[in-house]
């Protein structure tokens, strides 16, 4: 008898803790390239904080769906562990919603179903949001960060992984998130300034490592205009 209620006791506990626990409804991507806080004195990464004026490459915002949801339609994409045959960008194609390579001319990833072009200039703050999607939490924050990549060429093709490695201009705290009890659906983001560049269009990498050797990326095009 005692064994018995022994046993239904753990399988309880165990039950519990299990649908309490946190679990992992998918990796982060860049939700917004160029965020303006309605506030700046008040920064804010949520919805009514502010709004996105540029976005990554063919960005689904015709589809209007709730913030941090994108992953339904694998927004997400994960490269390749060695980042000397790692593809910079999701090659995944239109039907995922997340295909973010290079489009001929540019301009066809933006605009209509897809979210504007991000235009800066050099010296310009640009503040990028992303949903913490379970991750801004402490088994996950050792060492975990948000690179921004910046190509130095304009006007051209995309380059390597290995070449953009070359050319970070930001490491941003992933876990820079909103307060709430949602870990799913935290607003999370960060800011840096635009390096000098040329004026012309360039590729801008948003980079995260949730594991050791697991990165995750977003890919825009950003013209920097003087």
């Amino acid at each position: 008898m005692v064994l018995k209620s022994t046993v239904a006791f753990v399988a309880v506990v165990t039950l519990a803790f299990f649908s309490s626990a946190p679990q992992a409804e998918a990796h982060s991507w860049a939700d917004c390239i160029d965020w303006k806080f309605k506030d700046p004195k008040k920064p804010s990464w949520n919805d009514d904080g502010g709004r996105c004026i540029g976005y990554a490459r063919r960005y689904p915002v015709s589809l209007n769906m709730p913030f941090g949801t994108q992953d339904k339609i694998y927004r997400y994409f994960q490269q390749d562990a060695d980042p000397k045959v790692a593809i910079p960008c999701s090659n995944r194609g239109d039907g995922y919603g997340s295909n973010e390579t290079r489009a001929n001319p540019v301009s066809e990833a933006y605009g209509g179903k897809f979210g504007r072009m991000t235009v800066t200039t050099v010296g310009d703050t640009l503040c990028v949001r992303w949903p913490a999607k379970n991750h801004a939490i402490p088994q996950y924050l050792i060492d975990r960060y948000v690179q921004i990549n910046l190509s130095p060429v304009r006007n051209g093709k995309d380059i390597t992984q290995i070449e953009l490695l070359k050319n970070t201009v930001a490491k941003l705290d992933f876990a820079n998130c909103m307060p709430g009890a949602d870990i799913d659906l935290k607003a999370c983001g960060g800011c840096f300034k635009v390096p000098r560049r040329t004026p012309g269009t360039y590729l801008l990498q948003w980079r995260w490592m949730l594991n050791q050797g697991q990165w995750y990326s977003s890919c825009a095009d950003i013209k920097i205009t003087k």
